[in-house]
């Protein structure tokens, strides 16, 4: 299961993706620090799973950052109608 979902970065503020950022970078290296002085890690998966949800949020920011992302926007409907198609 992800430690963040996209959509949950996406709403984020700019200073709530950044504390996120200093949060998990600070846990992966208390787990780094963990297996280097020979102890067990609880799940070893999450090693990957903290490495990915900072490597989501930064690309998320630096989209933000260049204009690169779109605005999520729905399509309209279009009233129940179907449309035909000229032959």
């Amino acid at each position: 299961m992800p430690i963040l979902r996209i959509k949950d970065i996406k709403g984020m503020s700019t200073e709530e993706r950044a504390k996120k950022v200093s949060d998990l970078r600070a846990e992966l290296a208390r787990l780094r620090t963990m297996i280097r002085a020979g102890g067990a890690v609880e799940n070893p998966a999450q090693i990957r799973e903290l490495r990915k949800a900072i490597a989501q949020i930064l690309t998320i920011e630096n989209e933000d950052k260049l204009g690169l992302r779109k605005k999520e926007e729905k399509p309209a409907k279009s009233g129940g109608k179907k449309e035909k198609k000229a032959k």
